[in-house]
């Protein structure tokens, strides 16, 4: 494959945080990846199973401080999202909205991030995160 897809959760996530951090952000980035999808699929009884992302999706951890770095890093042919604690912490997306309107950048303390690009400069920002246990 010519692209990669990579997810980084912050590493000091308690797993039920991290679980939705990870949903989060692979709903933000599906739209955009579409052409992923494989067909749809039928078990041995014919029922019908949808067609599943055909990427392999590592799920990588870092600090909250490499998190930042990674995020002000990726260059302009990478495609990120971060998720981040203003969004997590808010109760609606509007209030989400408000506060990261009111928040200056260097504030922001990401909870995650999906990068998403090239093979090169993907591998070049994440090779070497840990893996997440």
């Amino acid at each position: 494959m010519e692209t990669k897809l990579v997810m980084v959760l912050r590493d000091d996530l308690p797993a039920g945080l991290a679980v939705n951090a990870a949903a989060v952000l692979a709903l933000s980035l599906g739209d955009a990846l579409t052409e992923w999808l494989g067909s749809d699929g039928k078990d041995a009884d014919g029922n019908v199973h949808p067609g599943l992302n055909t990427h392999p999706v590592p799920v990588l951890t870092a600090s909250g401080d490499t998190l930042r770095e990674l995020h002000d890093a990726v260059p302009e042919e990478v495609r990120v999202v971060g998720f981040t604690e203003v969004a997590r912490r808010a109760r609606e997306y509007g209030e989400y909205l408000r506060i990261l309107a009111e928040t200056p950048a260097a504030e922001i303390d990401y909870v995650g991030l999906v990068v998403f690009g090239p093979k090169a400069p993907v591998t070049k920002l994440t090779r070497r995160l840990a893996l997440m246990r």
